[in-house]
């Protein structure tokens, strides 16, 4: 028995062998040819194409329009109605100053400006007398004048005696004269009157100017925008030129950004221009040239340019920004967006090599162009990428092309 079991034993290990070779070969065999059942795709050949060149500025976000508030007279601030982050409307009162010195000078210009016009009622009633004295004089003076020259006339005919003809005479003198000092009193009592009216203008202009003044104890907006600093609270003292509020205009901001000597030929005025701020999630925004700061720095050979933004939610004073100025055209190898494939934090294609199998191969992404995108490394022109659905193609896998 131990010699029969020593002849079975290895025969049956063999027996065993076999089967589990054959079938570990047949597992083998299926899963080749599952690998090989070809995929298909749509593959495209790289090659080196112009694209249009650009440069990339980078600049900081600032509002065309920003003023500093301050009060144009001295005087203790009562109240302060506005913060920072506030957006305000344009007239809104923002800050109160205290000026009872103003307000003291409007009251008395009123004053003025009342005793005037009383004078000038007065004047004009002693007007209106006078060129009725001076009417009735001018009919006196008329009727001795034709009374004077009727005894003139029957003087020389010797019918009424010298002492008639020169009592008459002088009424005829004595009305002329009363005539005249009548004329020269409505001539005075009218200079009179231009003395009042130009009385009435200058206080009238001492009311514009004491309103003036008093209008200014109360500092207020310029224009709708937003309040992006205080510098004062209620109790301190106001002066002209000490700053109480800063505010800009929220609905028109502007990408400052520094542009190198050499490129600032191919920028124009009204150039439209991509703009990425980084700190927003929308994706690029068409901003225009609306200014070309014609003095460069000197250490820096850069020139500012100023790209005014459409208007956006999210943009704030300050934020970082770059915007792609056109430049000259240029090579470059590009493939479609669709093509990247991201592994983690990695990016590549799915290139098939001469076998037509697919191979994951790392790439570094550079410019975007439209919906292609360049390829700085880790693809050569003359390669053949997967470019629709290259996610779903798996590596190592046999390729059925489709150009």
């Amino acid at each position: 028995m131990s010699k029969n079991r020593a002849i079975w034993l290895p025969t049956l290990l063999l027996l065993a062998g076999g089967v589990l070779t054959s079938c570990g070969g047949g597992e083998t065999r299926r899963t080749v040819k599952a690998n090989d059942a070809p995929v298909p795709a749509h593959v495209e050949k790289v090659e080196k194409k112009p694209v249009p060149g650009s440069y990339v500025a980078v600049g900081t976000v600032r509002p065309r329009i920003s003023s500093v508030l301050s009060s144009r007279v001295m005087g203790q601030v009562l109240s302060v109605r506005a913060y920072p982050g506030q957006s305000v409307k344009a007239g809104q009162v923002l800050a109160v100053i205290d000026n009872r010195d103003a307000q003291a000078n409007s009251s008395k210009a009123n004053a003025g400006l009342s005793e005037a016009q009383n004078a000038l009622q007065e004047v004009d009633e002693s007007l209106r007398a006078g060129e009725a004295g001076k009417a009735s004089a001018d009919a006196g003076a008329a009727l001795a004048a034709s009374t004077y020259k009727r005894f003139q006339a029957l003087l020389e005919r010797q019918s009424v005696s010298p002492q008639e003809f020169e009592e008459v005479e002088f009424k005829y003198k004595a009305a002329v004269a009363e005539a005249r000092r009548a004329e020269q009193g409505v001539l005075a009592t009218q200079a009179r009157r231009r003395q009042v009216l130009d009385r009435i203008e200058q206080a009238k202009a001492e009311l514009r100017n004491a309103d003036a003044f008093l209008s200014y104890a109360s500092v207020t907006s310029p224009y709708a925008g937003i309040i992006t600093a205080r510098h004062v609270d209620a109790g301190a003292m106001a002066a002209p030129g000490v700053p109480l509020l800063t505010i800009e205009d929220n609905n028109d901001y502007q990408l400052e950004a520094s542009v190198e000597e050499s490129q600032l030929s191919r920028i124009k005025i009204g150039d439209r221009v991509p703009v990425k701020i980084d700190a927003l999630r929308e994706g690029e925004l068409v901003g225009t040239v609306g200014e070309m700061v014609p003095s460069g720095d000197p250490s820096s050979r850069s020139f500012l340019v100023k790209v005014r933004l459409p208007m956006s939610a999210g943009i704030r004073s300050g934020m970082f920004g770059r915007a792609r100025f056109a430049g000259d055209e240029q090579e470059a190898i590009t493939v479609p967006e669709s093509a990247l494939v991201s592994r983690g934090q990695l990016s590549g294609v799915i290139v098939v090599d001469q076998a037509n199998r697919a191979r994951f191969r790392l790439i570094k992404p550079g410019k975007r162009y439209a919906d292609r995108v360049e390829i700085l490394s880790g693809v050569e022109a003359g390669d053949r990428v997967v470019v629709e659905a290259a996610d779903r193609v798996e590596d190592g896998r046999l390729v059925s092309m489709a150009e």
